[in-house]
């Protein structure tokens, strides 16, 4: 399978941070944004990630992850000239997905929750169309929301319902089969000029092909589209730093659970940055995965 981050967007409700910098850049807590959704793609085992963005703030990200061997990844970047909705970074990514599966992410969603991994492998081996992920909030009027049968297959997605169907919004994650670049290449731009990627989840739901999978207690999903929301997620990242000493989204940790890097090469990330608490904390995990003794 491979991956695509959404990183594009003039971050017109950020400004005036979103001046000169890319949302997706601004931190979040103690690392990037962007750190949150490559986070989720490594652990569902995506090895080969585009990421796509602005003309002018494609080169930060490049300096910023650069190719991804550091993290045992492969990273690839192209230009999102205008942001015409998610659905175009299917198209901009055509030969990239080729005949593959493909995981797409927004580039400024959280998602953190007990056995998500697992989730998210599951959801992979069994895909058969499209798979999408519900998140019950309590204001299903300002959402995309999903309406599923017993089975978790979905029937419906209404954008920003009067009378909503349930309580599922659908996240910034979606999973496709390798048809999605031909269903995308035949959407047509909605009545805002945007290839919206309701339009190709809808597509799925009318061939029976599509699922939502419900992120229920103990999960949390966030946008950060706002001063608020920004900030608030800094909070809930560093809360559960503080109390729990759990590092969200620290993808060195997940580069080394995974097997993409070893203890040796964790170790040796953490120790170009000792004098912080995030790379004695990797120096740390290294040293407990395999006994590692700074030289």
């Amino acid at each position: 399978m491979k991956g695509i981050i959404l990183a594009g967007g003039s971050g017109t409700r950020l400004r005036p941070l979103t001046g000169t910098v890319s949302k997706q850049l601004l931190p979040v807590y103690d690392k990037p944004m962007i750190y949150y959704p490559l986070s989720v793609l490594m652990l569902a085992g995506v090895k080969e990630i585009l990421v796509i963005s602005s003309t002018h703030h494609l080169e930060m990200f490049r300096s910023t992850l650069g190719d991804g061997s550091r993290l045992g990844v492969s990273l690839s970047y192209a230009e999102q000239e205008e942001p015409n909705g998610i659905a175009e970074a299917l198209l901009i990514g055509a030969d990239f997905i080729g005949d593959e599966q493909v995981a797409l992410i927004l580039g400024d969603n959280i998602f953190h929750g007990p056995g998500f991994s697992a989730i998210l492998h599951e959801s992979i081996r069994q895909l058969d169309g499209c798979a999408l992920f519900g998140y019950p909030v309590k204001d299903p009027q300002r959402y995309g929301v999903g309406e599923t049968d017993a089975e978790g297959r979905l029937l419906s997605i209404e954008e920003k319902p009067a009378v909503p169907r349930s309580n599922l919004a659908v996240t910034g994650l979606y999973l496709y089969d390798s048809d999605v670049v031909n269903i995308a290449k035949n959407i047509t731009p909605s009545a805002r000029g945007e290839l919206e990627i309701t339009d190709v989840n809808n597509a799925y739901v009318a061939q029976g092909r599509a699922r939502l999978t419900a992120l229920g207690r103990g999960f949390a999903w966030l946008d950060m589209g706002t001063h608020d929301a920004l900030l608030q997620a800094g909070q809930y990242v560093q809360l559960l730093s503080h109390r729990q000493g759990e590092r969200i989204a620290c993808v060195e940790e997940i580069a080394l659970h995974m097997g993409f890097i070893s203890a040796e090469e964790c170790h040796r990330l953490g120790r170009e940055m000792a004098s912080t608490s995030y790379g004695r904390y990797l120096m740390d995990l290294a040293a407990r995965s395999a006994a590692v003794v700074p030289a």
